[in-house]
């Protein structure tokens, strides 16, 4: 299945997942940290996932669901980025995770 290009909405989160998943790679390669970056991983990536699945909503309270699944696991992730830079895991100044941090 290919990416819906026309929704961009779709195609910030799947951006935004990159970054995560690459954020996960280096947690766990160079800072061998692995319980904060896997939570990190499961909430930055499920974003995408719910907001895929409400495009095939079988209902109006389904959609809206799936939207609140995402919404929820947007502040989450917040949560674990914050987590991770205020215990030095990462530099949120850094060019390597300022983008994360914006997007």
């Amino acid at each position: 299945m290919k990416l819906q290009t026309d929704n961009a909405v779709l195609v910030l989160n799947y951006q935004f997942a990159l970054h995560v998943v690459k954020l996960n790679q280096y947690l766990t390669t160079e800072k061998k940290e692995y319980v904060l970056s896997k939570q990190l991983l499961r909430s930055g990536t499920s974003i995408g996932a719910n907001l895929n699945e409400a495009q095939a909503a079988i209902s109006k309270k389904d959609f809206i669901a799936k939207m609140s699944i995402a919404s929820k696991e947007a502040i989450e992730i917040g949560y674990w980025l914050n987590l991770l830079a205020d215990s030095e895991y990462i530099d949120r100044n850094s060019v390597k995770t300022q983008a994360i941090f914006t997007e």
